[in-house]
């Protein structure tokens, strides 16, 4: 009964951290398609002699572009090397310690 419970709770976790995962990836793709379609209006306001002057496309300069590459660069290594750094095993040993640390406490029985 209790190793049913102990594999139901690590499943629980795993299952939300897998999830975490998968927002982290969304908000990435979302933000890489906004980034991309800067990118385009970006180039065409800069080199193809577009006209866009109005309100959002009117700051959009060298320097916005490099702040919001660097923080797009950012994004990139925080979603795809922590999967590296910190990988699945790091997770699940993470995982087991954490779910030891709660039975420890919860065992006054």
């Amino acid at each position: 009964m209790e190793n049913s419970f102990n594999n139901d709770a690590e499943e629980f976790e795993l299952k939300k951290i897998a999830n975490k995962k998968v927002i982290k990836l969304k908000a990435f793709y979302s933000h890489a398609f906004i980034y991309a379609i800067g990118v385009i209006i970006f180039v065409l306001k800069e080199y193809a002699g577009f006209h866009l002057n109005f309100l959002p496309f009117k700051y959009l300069n060298c320097f916005v572009m490099i702040i919001w590459t660097t923080v797009f660069l950012i994004s990139a290594i925080d979603v795809f090397a922590s999967f590296k750094i910190f990988g699945e095993e790091w997770e699940e040993r993470k995982v087991k310690s954490i779910l030891d640390k709660k039975n420890k406490k919860t065992k006054w029985e």
